[in-house]
């Protein structure tokens, strides 16, 4: 029997109008502006690859306006330093943000805690740099990184570490900061994760005899491993991108740095600060080679971060 409704027929049309629009969105954000961007960066950068090639440009010092000698390893190394650190302190907070508040937290404090965390990604990026800059970097100046060589400069290998003059802008706080500003990223992913895994899992594991800790950590952790793995690459993402807040706290010294106290710089602090500056066509493409580099380099990062995703996704489907 045929349905001649008026109004079911508007309902059908209306939904196939909200499905193509939704489809043509998706296409476009996800696969046509991603597109242009890199024809875009490729297009500018053109002439630095020409006149640099891609092996030289990468393993090359030099960066230096006057003679147009340009090279990209110093901001690409800054940009993998302060990115893995940043990691390194976020991820075990991570981790402890996200058992707390599935498995420790009460339940009425839950929705709380868990706002609180989900604020520090609301704040701008330009705050988190100001408050670096006038707040952490004096107290790391003053305090802290005078106590750690007093501390531990004596101590072989990573005494090394804390060679240098104490200024509080440099690779220590850039890092700190940046593992701040990253921390809600990961902690949502994760908790997102361990509130995946069957309750029936946790239930049989506390039947047998199993501790809070022993679950958290035989059973939770494993079964959520590509969930985690996946936050991390995706906070990884984030930390690569960030710009002002090192901006305000790296120094934009063009060298490699060899401690921790040491000012560096990175491929968005070298972007931020010379665009401006750019005054000949090399120089200018050579600010795009960078940018086409981190370019790739976040793509693959999100990338790899979505394949975990999936993969854990794929595991929990029933």
């Amino acid at each position: 029997m045929i349905n001649n409704n008026p109004a079911l027929k508007r309902a059908k049309t209306l939904e196939y109008v909200f499905k193509v629009i939704l489809g043509l969105a998706g296409v476009f954000i996800g696969l046509i502006l991603p597109l242009t961007i890199l024809i875009v960066l490729y297009k500018e950068a053109s002439l630095a690859i020409e006149h640099f090639g891609v092996i030289n440009f990468l393993t090359s010092t030099d960066w230096d306006p006057v003679r147009e000698k340009f090279g990209g390893l110093v901001p690409l190394v800054g940009t993998l330093i302060s990115t893995f650190l940043a990691t390194l302190i976020a991820a075990p907070i991570s981790m402890g943000i996200a058992i707390f508040l599935v498995e420790l937290s009460p339940n009425k404090l839950k929705p709380i805690f868990s706002t609180a965390i989900e604020l520090l990604a609301a704040i701008p990026s330009i705050i988190y740099g100001m408050w670096g800059l006038f707040v952490v970097a004096p107290l790391f100046g003053e305090k802290v990184e005078p106590w750690l060589q007093k501390n531990l400069g004596g101590v072989p290998i990573i005494g090394k570490l804390f060679e240098g003059s104490p200024t509080g802008v440099d690779v220590l706080t850039t890092s700190l900061v940046l593992s701040i500003m990253i921390i809600p990223f990961m902690s949502s992913v994760v908790k997102d994760a361990f509130n995946m895994v069957p309750p029936i899992m946790k239930e049989s594991a506390y039947a047998l005899g199993a501790t809070k800790w022993e679950v958290i950590k035989q059973v939770m952790i494993p079964l959520t491993a590509s969930g985690i793995a996946g936050g991390l690459i995706l906070s990884v993402g984030r930390a690569l991108g960030e710009t002002m807040a090192v901006t305000f706290l790296a120094g934009n010294v063009n060298q490699i740095p060899h401690s921790l106290l040491d000012p560096f710089t990175t491929i968005t602090v070298a972007l931020a600060n010379q665009f401006t500056e750019a005054d000949t066509a090399v120089y200018l493409s050579s600010l795009y080679y960078l940018a086409l580099i981190l370019f790739f380099m976040s793509f693959i990062i999100l990338y790899l971060s979505k394949v975990m995703l999936l993969r854990i996704e794929k595991k929990w489907k029933v």
